[in-house]
């Protein structure tokens, strides 16, 4: 049945060098069952209902590739999103974490749309990469902003807006020093660094007695105080519609370097440089962001850490399918989750948001009117605490500085249009 499926002998590679493969992949990956119920907490989300959402929504976005695209890569809440969701749409804007939901939902049913008709190549094709670089890291700095205020490292300010924190207290200290272990880990090519990483902080703060233990093994906890709880009609309001097109725009492009990256590192692409089924593999993210917002967490999306089961050998659906089935036995793991702080979590995010700013080496810094706006981008995002207006601001600043420069022919109809909205939408809703 496996061959069948998974055509295992046809890609070189069997069921023990798959399964392998999964486990690789999920335990470098494992990190998102702690980090994003914790996140998600900060939107007022019921802690243990994330973190079974968080499982059931990656082990769906696992199947879905696995037996659409068979490919070897794993889906999970996406970090950046899940932030922008507690901290922008809910935290900042005010809105309800229904409401974030319905609008995770209907990006979703616009991202299957667009992957289903020949719009997306169009779409992707449009953006400067300078911007879709400046995105990137912007969601970097954005996450890095976060954990170290959640770390206790970054507090508010009344005349500078921020400043350190306690540099000495319990919480800097060991977020500091989980922050290393985890770099050092990844550098040693560990497997499953960042979770090692979240646990000995874990461990060493509930020795300290600076963190209650709940243990390990519980039944799974309910998903009904999140389950089809997204609020469609509040998400269709026109002041949101930023929000909808921010959580679409980076699930789409994130969505498609990723496959492309991995696809290149797997040996699946062409010549050409297509990518075989690379339409079925978006129908089954967008699948997923759909089924996620619907069991109640914020966008799935495909993981580059699947590069790490790729490198073991995964070449097939079947390396995904394997990671889809411990993410649903990982949901016996709702008492640890519970027991991590916040400042343990915290290295992970700024360990990520390190491997995403580097995307700004590949901004064009030898022609200003691509790295201003690209600045714009990346710096907006975080201190408007928003990847939304980081977005907006940064089409809006490449539209008018082209054009500015006599250079308007590098604007893309896209940009050009999407600019223009963005103004209108600035002057008329704010």
């Amino acid at each position: 049945m496996l061959e069948q499926v998974f055509k295992l002998s046809e890609n070189k590679t069997n069921v023990r060098t798959e399964i392998v493969a999964g486990i690789t992949t999920f335990l470098t990956m494992a990190y998102i069952i702690f980090v994003n119920p914790a996140i998600l907490a900060e939107a007022k989300m019921p802690f243990g209902a994330v973190f079974a959402a968080t499982c059931v929504a990656a082990a769906i976005g696992c199947f879905l590739m696995a037996f659409l695209a068979n490919y070897p890569i794993a889906l999970a809440p996406g970090m950046g999103l899940n932030a922008y969701f507690a901290f922008g749409v809910v935290g900042g804007m005010g809105h309800s974490w229904q409401v974030a939901l319905g609008c995770v939902f209907i990006s979703g049913v616009i991202f299957f749309i667009i992957s289903v008709l020949p719009i997306r190549e169009w779409i992707v094709n449009a953006i400067p990469m300078s911007l879709k670089m400046a995105i990137a890291a912007g969601i970097g700095l954005f996450l890095a902003l976060i954990a170290l205020k959640n770390s206790g490292i970054v507090v508010a300010h009344p005349a500078t807006l921020v400043t350190h924190g306690k540099l000495t207290s319990f919480p800097v200290v060991m977020a500091t020093l989980g922050f290393f272990l985890i770099v050092a880990l990844e550098r040693r090519r560990i497997m499953g660094g960042v979770i090692i990483g979240i646990l000995v902080v874990t461990i060493v703060a509930i020795a300290a007695g600076q963190q209650k233990f709940a243990g390990i093994f519980d039944t799974p906890p309910s998903l009904s105080p999140v389950l089809l709880q997204m609020d469609l009609s509040g998400a269709m309001k026109v002041g949101l519609v930023t929000v909808v097109f921010a959580f679409l725009f980076v699930d789409l492009f994130d969505n498609t370097g990723t496959l492309i990256a991995l696809a290149h590192r797997g040996g699946f692409m062409k010549p050409d440089g297509t990518v075989p089924r690379l339409h079925r593999a978006l129908m089954a993210d967008s699948g997923a962001a759909m089924i996620g917002a619907a069991v109640g967490t914020s966008t799935t999306t495909s993981y580059i850490e699947s590069a790490s089961g790729i490198n073991e050998g995964g070449r097939t659906g079947l390396t995904a399918a394997t990671v889809g089935i411990l993410f649903i036995l990982a949901l016996f793991l709702s008492p640890l989750a519970g027991s991590i702080p916040a400042y343990a979590t915290a290295p992970a995010l700024f360990y990520v948001a390190c491997l995403m700013v580097r995307s700004l080496t590949e901004v064009a810094w030898g022609d200003v009117t691509e790295a201003a706006p690209a600045v714009v981008t990346a710096i907006t995002m975080p201190f408007t605490f928003s990847i939304a207006e980081g977005i907006a601001f940064g089409f809006i600043s490449y539209a008018a500085i082209k054009v500015a420069t006599g250079r308007y022919r590098d604007v893309h109809p896209a940009v050009g249009i999407l600019a223009v909205l963005f103004v209108i939408k600035y002057v008329y809703i704010g």
